[in-house]
Formats: C-alpha cells, structure tokens, sequence
C-alpha cells in the first residue's frame, strides 16, 4: 500500500467541465487497469518489474466475501484430525472447463451430544456421507438419514439417525466435486507462459474462509486439527502441500490412464486456512538452513536466469534472525516459497509453502539497486514472520486479525533490515508504514480489534484486510516496543508465543503476557495496567492529537478529526493513555504520560528564550500529532533555519506532515505550515523533502497547479530551495549514478524530486533530461539510470519533437523491451507537447492489435494529466464513448463517481456532468450523484479560498 498523496490544492480557475470529467476518469480508468490485469501488448515472459517505494507487505486486494459466509459453527464437535484427498482432473493442454474431486475423513470429538454434523462446505457437491465411531468399538457407525447443503450459510449438515455422544470419537467421511475455476480463490487454475510455451498450474489461497470451497471442513480459525494430505495429479507436474512429500506411486483413472500419487507427511497442528496445494511443472533452486530445507519454486526460465537468488539467500537468514530474536524454533522441516505468474494476493503465508507473485520474489541479479531487493526482503520478512504470529499462535477470530498482520507487520521491516543492514529502519518505516496510515486513520470509522459479534454473518470479512489492520497494527506496536523497551516487549512475545503454541489467542492474552513481564522486573513503570492502556489504542477509533501550551506546560488531548465538518465534532470523545518521548534544546528527556484529557507538566514549561524549545513524540515514536502552540513553534521554525540537524531527520519529517495535515483538517491556519518551509535550503534528506513535496505538489494535480496563479510564485520559492540539493544528485547523475545504488530513498524518491525540478522548469534539469534521452537515442543499448529514467524519458520527449516520440514508440515495441520499460514508456509518451501527438498516441490505444484493452485506460490516465492532455483527452473519450462504455461499461462509472468529485467547481460543470450521467446512467443512480457533486463543489470552494491564502502569502515570503 503505498503512500496516499496528501494536499493542499484541489482547485484550478476556469477549467471545462470536460476537464473535470476527464481527470476523474483517468483516476478510474487507472484504478480499473489495476483490476482487470497490467498493460501488456504481447505475452511474453519478461524479468521482474522493479518496484519504486515498498509499502506494508501484503495486504490483499479487497474482495467481498459472500453474503452469510460467517455464519459460526456449533460447538458440538471439535475436529482433530484431516485425512483429505484432492484430485484435480487436468492434463497438460486441455482448454477445460476443470473440476477436481476428493474424498476427506475427518476425525471428531463430541463435546455434546447431537443428532446433526454441521461443517462448512461451499460450491461443493457431496457425495457418499457416512459416519464411523464411536472409534471405541470397532466397525461402529451412525447412519446419515441425509445430507442438507445451505449454500447461503456455506455449511453442509449430516442429519443422523443417531445420536453423536459427547466425549467419544467419530469419523465424518465426505465424498466432494468442485469446479476448478481461474478466479485465484481456493483452488485455482492460472495459466503462463514459460520458454515460449503455454502451461498451466494449480494453486490454491485459502484465506480467509476459502477452504471450504476446496473440501468441506470447520473452515474456523480456532478449530485446529493436523492433516494428511494426498494429492492425486498428472505425472508430468510435481506435487507440494504444508509438509514433505513420504511417498510417490500410481493410480489408475476409470479410463485407464495413469496418475500420480503424491502423499505428504502428518502436518502440525493449524487452522484450515493454511493448508495449501500447488501442482506445477516448474523447477526449483534450494539451500538448508538449521535443518530447514528451503526451496523457491518458479517458471523454469526464471530459475535459470537467476531472478529468485536474491530471494533465496535472505529466507534462510530471516528465518534464523526471527528464531533468534523469539527465542522459539521454527517446527517444520522444510519450507516451499513459490513464485506464481498470477495470485491475488503479494504473498501468502501458509505454513510450509507460502506462495507469492512473481514481482514479490524475483528480481535481476544485475541489479544491485536497493530499492528492488528491499521490497522482496520486506515481503519475504512479512511471510516468514507469520510462521510465528499467524501460524504457531492464530488469532481466536477474525475480530483480532491484527495479532497476525499488525505483528508481522512490525517484524518485517525488523527482518529485512537485518539482511539489508544499509537501509534505515526508523525511516522506512516511518515513510511505509506510520505516516500513511496517520494519513489514513483520521477519517476512519473503524477500530484496530473489533468486537467479535461484529464479525459475522454478512460481513465482509475482506474488509479487515486493510492499511488498518496491517499498518495501524504495525504502529501500535512499534510505540509499544518502544514504551516498553525491545527487551522486555520480546521477552512477553517469547512467552505469549510458547503459552499458545499451536492454538489460538486473543488481545487480551497478549496483554497479560506482557503483564506478567513487566511485573517481574522494576525498571520500567506503567500509569495503569498494560490492558487498560493498550485498549484504549486498539478498541478506539482514530488516534489523539495533543495540543500542547508550553507556557504553561499544559497538555490536552482530544480525537483527530476533521474540524471543517463542523457535524463530526460531537462524536470524538475518545481518550488514550498516551506515552510522550520528548527533548528540550537537543537533550532527550525522561519518558512521561498523558493519561487523562488534560494535564499539567511542569518540566515542560519555556522561557521567552529562542534557545528554550521543547519537541514532543521524538522519533515519531507515538502514534499521534502534536499541535505546538505559536510560540514554541516559532522556535522551532527559526531553529530549522539556523541549525536544522538540531532536530533529528524522522522528527523534521513528522514536523512538517503533522503541521500540514494540522492545516487541512482546520487546527491552524496554512501560513504556519509554510514558514515551516522556509529553512528548505539547508535539508539535505530526500526522505524529507518528500513529504515536503506530497504536500505541496500532489502528483495528480501538478497539471492543475500549473494553470493557477499560484505556480509562478511556487516555482521561484521552491527551486531556490530546491537548488543545492538538485545539484547534489545531479552531480552524480551526470558522473556515476551507481554511486547511490546503496541510498534506498534516492532510488524511491529522487525521481519524484527530479519530475518537480523539471516541473517548476529548471533548466538545468530539463538539460539533462535531453542530454540523457539523447545519449539513449543515438545508442540504443545505453541504459538511463533506473532511479530517474521515467523522468527523463518524459521531458526528453516533452522537450523534443516527433522525433524523439517516436524513438520511444520504437522501444516500446522492441522485442526485448521489458515490462518495467514498458510501463515507463507508455506513461512518457504522453509527455509530448505537440497536440497532434497525444492525439494520435490516444488513437494508437483503441487498436486491438497494437495494445490489450487495458492499456487503452492507462494511456488515457497518463494523457489527462498533462498540461495540454486533459482538453485532448476529454475530446478523445466524448468522440469514443460508445466503444469504451462498451470495454468497461458501469464499473467504469462507478469508479468514476467515487473519484471525480475533487475536480468541480461551478453549476455549470454540474449541471454539463449531470447531462453526460443522464445519458449513461439509470435513474435509480442519478440521486447520488447530484449529492456527490454538490457536495464537491462546496468543499472546491473552502479548497480555492486557501489557494489565494497561499499565493499571498508567498508573495510576501518569496525573495527570503
């Protein structure tokens, strides 16, 4: 998930109506050709595309879970034991439809006595139900009077003749047939290309109650039970599950034709949603570590081409750091990672064979840049962590999600900077994780745990896989590692870990074993006990802002939110106990809490002195924002200019975007944001002037920037502060850009802090923009550095001609070309300034031969953007509507609805939107939209009143 963009400026003078309906479009057009799959004209096998900024690894693109398929199990019976059989019935080179069938036994323990077996089972067809036991006498068994399917409530029930007695043990026998679709969700067929041949695979993803679409089960986190697992498939494909293979033999279909039988080995004890099973034809590359024998499967042109070696020399590593660090071994004896062309999802965690998309694990062993190998390592680090938190100790249910993704989350940035020491751990995760989901969270109306009678029946369980769930966990226990300290936080991790081993836990568990910890010692002291604190962060919506009076040394607390929306101000009551790490004049100071509404601290009261300066949550070590009072943030302002490095860089960071996001949600006025950035000449961090930049020239609106009053004014504030940074990197760019493949956020952010420079039209930067794309024309087999080359392919073409358009139009069709080189490209041929080119470039996306409908989307997307695009665009879309309503049709629309309304303005653009709707939409719809674009208008207002509050005050700060 990556960083949302944050801003000031959402307004523009005098734009069309067709503009606004364009930009939203292209937002949704974007949004769309994420969903229907990448822009690819050809369907060859291409290296990994490289990454540009990892965020929290894995969250799944949200899906909605059927309606009822939450509906809780009786407690009547408890499964012990699997014994599953799967038969998926492919062969190599058939077009389908597929299905697979099987057989599953599962051992039971009557915890009281019933005359009905309920499991869950979905899209599956039953057969052959019997019922053994009790196992006490042998040869007894309960008749099945019948087998009842409730689809909507996805459970099958065994109606008995008989009664199940509670405390004996049963055996529920189930005959299954399902189909074997192409949809990524239980068990799956995906189909790829490798060596230039067409195959197929079959995959499963059980997460997070798809398993009863593969065998019915007690699809529950909570019921744990071992597995024998034997998979019957074609002799031409390997086999893998959860744990080794013990034996490969024969079998014979009704028709004669041989099988192959891959039996595995008793698995521990999980939950059903960890099972897994891949049938592929792909090789494998390995190595031990600790008597863990781990193998990376993937297409066999990427084994033999290296892109899974990086990979594989961190998983072990990893593996051992989070033994070491737990103190708790990992109990399998082996661990498949598999690299899949296709799967929903960055990775999943299944226990001992986790798979993962191809772009998660692969990357070029050519290419040293950081950046890359930093995704993989995070994403790996995340999967691994789950061994642990998810797979040994699993949440009761899914109300407590975040004991397995906030906790992982967490751990993976700790496990990927340990196999990538050169990466800042405090600022990664500061950019990946806290800010965005600060960002986030304000406008949230969902807690981190939820109460468990909240999680059923429709529900869509999807939902928690979300930026709260992973990043706002990942937060909460960051501050509390760090309020803690590491050692005795570990210490009640280690405990809780060994406690719940192949079980389950909840919050609370967690809470009492960090309870114990901190009991048994004294040199750590808590305000009130861990639970009472740590709810008040996890059952709470939203997070504090403290405002602080350091004249008195007063501090409050109250709920961020939104104080424009002057209705949402009696609903924020919520109170937190809150840890403050704080300084005064450059001296770190003792931790102290807030632990009410409002108190008083002495030690934190200021003098008059300039030099007298306090800074609050140091190191962005809580998860809240911090409000100064005028007078101390003077100070600090005036401090920023004289001796920045004063102020640690993650504190500058959290400065700047606390006091930006203090600006747009009413605290104070935007004048106090912008003094803050006066000082800008002497910040020598990217990681800095990032957040500096997503505030103040969001990428979607430079075009809307661009056209406003306000740009001249930006630009000559900007680029004189901008200046001594550019020139550092440029240096480098010109004489030896591989001298910063080790500096992770020049490979992430430099390229934004490039596109601006050119942007606000330094000339030196659109020089080298030229000089660079130049060099690449005249020798095609030159390579632009990775780090910038979207950037200077983009105002290579936007300062040249047709000419130099078509170059780019020429290597987006080599043959060699890879797909991050293709993807790049399609967006810089958008560049142009010549009209007739955009134009033509337009045309050339509604050729099926030339493009695959997505990238029709894309180039649009790319198009509107532009200064001269977005007129260009609105014609192209109006004069071709027929056929890409036709292409995309209402979820198009839909997107579009959500998205567009940022870029209203007037009545008239209103009233012209609202006639194109008419014509396109059914009258059921219309309501809503009116509503959504009255309401955007009125917010466009308030938006174009700060515009002019920045363009005065500017005028009067630009020549300092």
């Amino acid at each position: 998930m990556g960083t949302r963009s944050g801003g000031l400026y959402v307004g523009r003078r005098a734009a069309a109506a067709g503009a606004a309906l364009l930009v939203a479009l292209l937002v949704a057009l974007l949004a769309l050709s994420a969903l229907y799959g990448r822009c690819r004209h050809r369907q060859e096998a291409a290296p990994p595309p490289s990454p540009r900024a990892p965020g929290p690894a894995a969250p799944p693109p949200p899906a909605p879970a059927a309606a009822g398929s939450l509906r809780r199990l009786p407690r009547h019976l408890l499964p012990l034991h699997y014994d599953l059989e799967l038969w998926p019935r492919v062969r190599p080179g058939q077009e389908g439809p597929f299905a697979f069938s099987g057989q599953v036994n599962i051992t039971v323990r009557c915890l009281q006595d019933t005359d009905a077996a309920v499991l869950h089972s979905s899209g599956l067809r039953s057969r052959g139900a019997a019922v053994r036991g009790p196992l006490s006498e042998p040869g007894a068994a309960v008749e099945v009077a019948g087998l009842r399917q409730d689809e909507a409530a996805e459970v099958a029930v065994l109606e008995l003749r008989g009664r199940l007695r509670a405390g004996r043990r049963y055996v529920l026998q189930l005959g299954f047939q399902g189909p074997l679709k192409e949809d990524l969700d239980g068990l799956f067929l995906t189909r790829y290309t490798d060596r230039g041949q067409s195959s197929i695979l079959i995959a499963s993803q059980m997460e997070p109650t798809y398993a009863r679409r593969v065998y019915p089960c007690f699809d529950e986190p909570a019921m744990k039970a071992t597995f024998n697992i034997r998979i019957i498939h074609d002799p031409s494909y390997v086999a893998l599950s959860n744990m080794p293979a013990i034996d490969v033999s024969e079998v014979k279909d009704e028709n004669g034709s041989l099988w192959t039988v891959t039996t595995f080995n008793t698995s521990l004890k999980m939950s059903t949603y960890l099972t897994a099973f891949v049938i592929c034809d792909f090789d494998y590359v390995t190595r031990t570590e600790r008597g863990n024998e781990i193998r990376i499967w993937a297409r066999k042109e990427a084994i033999k081409n290296g892109y899974v070696d990086y990979a594989l020399n961190i998983t072990g590593p990893i593996f051992s750091f989070l033994e070491d660090i737990l103190n708790v071994s990992y109990p399998l004896p082996k661990t498949d990672l598999v690299a899949l062309p296709d799967f929903g999802a960055a990775g999943m965690e299944n226990w001992g064979l986790l798979i993962f998309q191809e772009a998660s694990l692969m990357n070029v062993p050519s290419d040293d840049f950081t950046s890359r190998k930093a995704m993989i390592a995070l994403i790996v680090s995340h999967e691994l962590a789950h061994q642990w938190f998810g797979n040994l100790v699993t949440m009761n249910w899914w109300n407590d999600l975040w004991l397995n993704e906030g906790l992982t989350s967490y751990f993976e940035y700790l496990g990927a900077t340990f196999v990538e020491p050169k990466l800042s751990l405090d600022k990664i995760f500061y950019a990946h994780i806290v800010q965005p989901i600060l960002r986030e969270d304000s406008g949230t109306a969902r807690s981190l745990s939820q109460s468990e009678d909240k999680i059923k029946g429709s529900f869509s369980l999807m939902s928690l896989f979300d930026n709260i769930t992973y990043s706002k966990g990942a937060s909460v226990t960051w501050m509390l590692s760090g309020f803690l300290t590491e050692k005795l936080f570990i210490r009640a991790l280690t405990s809780y870990l060994k406690e719940f081993s192949f079980s389950n836990a909840n919050q609370d568990d967690l809470w009492t074993h960090i309870q114990m910890v901190i009991d048994a010692q004294d040199e750590v002291q808590l305000p009130a006990p861990v639970k009472q604190i740590m709810d008040s962060w996890t059952c709470q919506n939203g997070f504090p802002v403290l405002t602080v009076n350091l004249t008195t040394g007063t501090i409050r607390q109250e709920q961020f939110f939104n104080k424009n929306n002057r209705k949402s101000t009696d609903s924020y009551n919520n109170t937190w106990i809150i840890p403050i790490s704080w300084m005064r004049n450059g001296s770190s100071q003792p931790l102290t809490w807030l632990d009410k509404s409002s108190k008083m601290f002495p030690e934190m009261q200021v003098s008059e002195s300039e030099y007298d300066w306090i800074l609050l949550n140091v190191n962005l070590s809580g998860y809240y924002r911090v409000n100064y009072d005028e007078l101390n943030l003077k100070k600090l302002t005036r401090l920023l200019e004289n001796d920045p490095k004063a102020i640690p860089t993650v504190s500058r960071f959290q400065l700047i975007d606390d006091v930006f996001a203090l600006t747009d949600f009413g605290y104070v006025p935007i004048e106090t944001a912008l003094e803050l950035t006066k000082y800008l000449a002497r910040e020598d961090e990217l990681f800095v002037w990032n957040m500096v930049l997503l505030n103040l020239i969001p990428d979607h609106l430079e075009s809307t920037l661009k056209n406003h009053e306000v740009y001249p004014l930006l630009k000559k504030y900007l680029l004189k502060r901008m200046l001594p940074i550019y020139h550092y990197y440029a240096g480098f760019i010109r004489q030896n850009a591989d001298a910063l493949e080790d500096d992770y956020f020049a490979q992430v952010y430099l390229e934004k802090f490039l596109a601006t420079a050119c942007w606000l039209g330094l000339q030196d930067c659109l020089d080298l923009s030229s000089e660079l794309y130049a060099k690449w024309r005249d020798n095609p087999e030159y390579k632009i550095p990775l780090l910038i080359r979207k950037t200077v392919c983009c105002y290579g073409i936007a300062m040249g001609s047709d000419k130099e358009w078509n170059f780019a139009w020429e290597m987006y069709n080599h043959t060699d070309s890879v797909e991050e080189d293709e993807d790049m490209l399609l967006y810089a041929m958008s560049c142009a300034k010549e009209s007739w080119l955009l134009y033509r470039y337009l045309q050339y996306g509604l050729s099926d031969t030339l493009f695959s409908s997505n990238c029709t989307s894309v180039i649009i997307s790319h198009v509107v953007t532009k200064d001269i695009g977005y007129r260009i665009a609105w014609e192209f879309v109006t004069e071709n509507w027929p056929l890409l309503s036709q292409g995309y049709g209402h979820e198009l629309l839909h997107d579009v609805l959500k998205l567009m309304g940022r870029f209203v303005k007037t009545d008239v653009q209103i009233q012209e939107l609202q006639v194109f709707y008419n014509a396109t939409l059914e009258e059921d719809e219309r309501e809503a939209i009116t509503m959504l674009l009255e309401s955007a208008k009125l917010e466009n207002i308030e938006r174009r009143k700060l515009l002019i509050k920045v363009a005065n005050w500017l005028e009067k700060n630009v020549d300092d």
